[in-house]
């Protein structure tokens, strides 16, 4: 028995404002027998993949492991995001690299703590939040 997983749920959190080519299109992982499936995506959330990589280094500055240096923001930076997030009380769900709403809310709180972004929690990647996360990785432009 094969299984197939689809992600346009992960790439659909950004439904507040284009996301273009910052989101890479949606792919699946096939797998047979009943091993894990697990959905692959990038999910950029509006910042270029030179910004990425900055946010990358950051993470992995901080001391969360955050895979490959590529500018591409996967599971594995996601969940590198998300254990952040965790340990600085703006994220409480799963560590699962799923970019989705609780994601993007632990995501706008961090910006609104550290930008003073003054963003709506609402998990919801909108062009502000997109924005304000731009803005915040250019602060580590080149850290790597």
């Amino acid at each position: 028995m094969k299984a197939l997983v689809g992600v346009t749920a992960a790439v659909g959190i950004a439904a507040g404002g284009p996301v273009g080519a910052a989101v890479a299109a949606p792919t699946a992982v096939q797998q047979s027998g009943s091993a894990q499936v697990a959905p692959l995506a990038v999910v950029n959330l509006g910042l270029s993949k030179a910004q990425a990589k900055d946010w990358q280094c950051a993470l992995r500055g901080l001391g969360y492991r955050v895979g490959t240096i590529d500018g591409l923001l996967g599971s594995d930076s996601w969940k590198a995001a998300q254990r952040f997030f965790r340990d600085h009380n703006w994220y409480n769900d799963d560590i699962d690299g799923i970019v989705g709403p609780n994601t993007v809310m632990g995501l706008q709180r961090m910006l609104n703590v550290n930008l003073k972004a003054g963003l709506d929690v609402d998990g919801v990647a909108g062009p502000a939040t997109q924005a304000a996360f731009a803005k915040f990785a250019n602060l580590y432009r080149d850290v790597c």
